[in-house]
């Protein structure tokens, strides 16, 4: 198995199942889930603390992140942005020594519950990484993979879902007379967008992205901003950004980290025009990035 793949598998959590025993656990935990009182579509953080081999990583988090909105965690490298957004989809579950306490909860569910099918809680959370990762497989199968997966076989139904999601990520114009063409011939900028129409070919809640842009040219980063900003009207979108700039031009929430603490965190126009803690002053002024 290619090195791409396996990692669609680990981050988006889509195992074949082996047995009905398997199934048959996974249908009452939907069921559970579904049956809840009250579900809230924000993520919510509480006491989360993570370690790997002794070592904090973060420290006693607590945050809400909006739905349909996009949150911009920023803060100076080494603080602790990537390891939290990976622990909101449970990216960090098989890393050695890892520690984890707390809660997050996703619609209304924590993940870290013992209780929580890890496959069900990850098709809310579509990840966009740092580099593009096509599936070693043609555009057309990159973006049906998932929901082929998911039980979905129907030429018919598998076409609009391509067409539809290659339309949503902006890629459709360029590749319909091509959808058999391997996605590694893609450039880097439309791989991107090819990955990022696979994961919302799955219907996730939120869109976790970890620096989705800064490993492409200046016009493809435009283009994947101007993606989110449309797209946060139906997804919430969590994104890591070392780019300040980034953050002001498209976030409506922000999370300041530093050594591993949320020092500050609200709306955008509020952090970035009144902030209230000295660290944030003296980041955002640039005394240290």
């Amino acid at each position: 198995m290619s090195e791409a793949l396996k990692f669609f598998r680990s981050a988006f959590g889509y195992f074949s199942r082996q047995n009905d025993e398997k199934k048959d656990k996974q249908d009452e935990n939907e069921r559970r889930v579904f049956n809840l009182a009250q579900r809230n579509p924000d993520i919510e953080i509480r006491h989360l603390n993570l370690s790997i081999k002794g070592t904090q990583i973060l420290k006693n988090i607590n945050l809400t992140i909006p739905d349909k909105k996009i949150t911009c965690i920023i803060g100076p490298s080494g603080c602790g942005k990537t390891t939290l957004l990976k622990s909101i989809n449970r990216l960090l579950d098989n890393t050695e020594g890892v520690k984890i306490e707390g809660s997050v909860m996703v619609d209304g569910e924590n993940i870290y519950d013992s209780k929580t099918e890890i496959t069900h809680i990850r098709k809310k959370l579509g990840l966009l990484s740092q580099r593009p990762t096509p599936l070693p497989m043609s555009i057309y199968d990159n973006i049906a993979f998932g929901v082929r997966l998911q039980g979905i076989r129907k030429k018919k139904e598998l076409n609009a879902i391509v067409e539809k999601q290659l339309k949503a990520a902006g890629l459709w114009e360029e590749v319909q007379h091509r959808l058999n063409a391997p996605a590694a011939a893609l450039s880097i900028g439309q791989q991107q967008r090819l990955c990022l129409a696979r994961g919302l070919a799955v219907e996730p809640q939120f869109i976790l992205g970890d620096e989705a842009t800064s490993a492409l040219d200046p016009v493809s980063s435009k283009h994947i901003e101007k993606l989110f900003m449309r797209l946060r009207e139906q997804y919430g979108i969590i994104l890591v950004t070392h780019t300040l700039r980034q953050a002001l031009r498209i976030a409506d929430h922000v999370v300041f980290m530093y050594l591993g603490e949320v020092i500050e965190e609200g709306p955008a126009e509020q952090l970035f025009n009144h902030p209230e803690h000295e660290l944030t002053k003296q980041y955002l002024s640039g005394e240290f990035s």
